[in-house]
């Protein structure tokens, strides 16, 4: 995959946000010092992450036959394991250019705006990088017809996600940004011969979009907010050069619909898992820890054993 250079459309279904806020998380990210490779002599994974990942082995699936509507029985992948990703000059954030930035685009209701503020904060202490949620924007009106359309099917509009990260994002994109990442509640489509899109990123200019629209449908509160969580990291970690997992059932894996999505834990596996403490200079055990806090506080039971164990079993290494 030619990362640098083309436009990344999502396949991972998933997210959510509104009004200003800076939320002071006490997660703060380091200098980063993990600057991509460029020395033809192969990298060795740095001890302490790769004893880490051993250590979360046993807490993770591995990826088991596809059923025929799912993304590996249709998309053939290789993967990428921590070398391979720590030896493929990714795109890394850097001291100067380290923060997310996330620009609510539409009209949100209170329970998408809680998704979104909970996202903003998950993504915080997933990456260990500054968070920023920006005010709302609102579409142009009138939308320019080249710019929208209305789906003959479901009668929805559908905003063209060409025009959110050329026209929207671009123009607007901070000097610190490691990505800004507009989060909608509109349907999107990428071009006129598709149905529609979750989403889109191009990773060269650091914009991306994500939608809400189909997210919360068919969903309670919580299953809504672990979608959320689960599309947000995923995208942000293409962003970063990141590929699809297939060694394990991951957040990094692709996924074809919902219920596919939603059988994917919201954390990384193991091989990913150090690729994110590789690229942000993010210990292990802080990171486990910081993320079982925040699955304490908002309630999230299951995740909450599931990052204690983790955190217990890095803390020996």
């Amino acid at each position: 995959m030619k990362i640098f250079f083309y436009i990344f459309v999502i396949s991972f279904c998933f997210l959510s946000l509104s009004c200003e806020q800076q939320n002071n998380s006490q997660v703060v990210a380091p200098e980063i010092t993990n600057q991509p490779v460029n020395s033809s002599t192969p990298v060795k994974p740095p001890e302490n992450l790769v004893r880490a990942l051993k250590a979360v082995e046993p807490f993770f699936k591995l990826m088991g036959k596809p059923k025929p509507d799912e993304w590996l029985a249709n998309f053939k992948e290789a993967g990428q394991t921590f070398e391979q990703y720590i030896n493929s000059k990714p795109i890394l954030p850097t001291a100067t250019r380290k923060t997310l930035y996330i620009q609510p685009l539409g009209t949100f209701d209170q329970k998408q705006i809680q998704v979104i503020e909970l996202t903003a904060d998950y993504m915080r202490v997933y990456f260990n990088l500054p968070v920023k949620l920006l005010k709302v924007k609102t579409f142009a009106k009138p939308l320019l017809l080249k710019n929208f359309r209305v789906d003959k099917f479901s009668k929805n509009r559908q905003i063209r996600t060409g025009y959110i990260l050329d026209e929207v994002l671009l123009p607007d994109l901070p000097p610190d940004a490691a990505a800004l990442i507009a989060f909608t509640n509109e349907d999107l489509y990428p071009k006129e011969d598709s149905k529609f899109v979750f989403g889109q990123a191009n990773i060269k200019n650091r914009v991306g979009v994500w939608s809400l629209f189909r997210l919360q449908k068919f969903a309670n509160f919580e299953q809504f907010l672990k979608r959320a969580l689960k599309i947000s990291v995923h995208e942000t970690g293409h962003l970063f050069s990141i590929k699809h997992c297939t060694k394990y059932e991951c957040v990094m894996s692709g996924t074809n619909h919902s219920a596919e999505t939603d059988k994917r834990p919201i954390d990384a596996c193991p091989e990913c898992m150090a690729k994110i403490c590789f690229m942000t200079g993010y210990e292990p055990q802080k990171r486990y820890a910081n993320l079982t806090e925040f699955s304490r506080k908002n309630n999230l039971k299951k995740e909450f054993d599931e990052f204690t164990k983790k955190k217990i079993a890095v803390s020996f290494n």
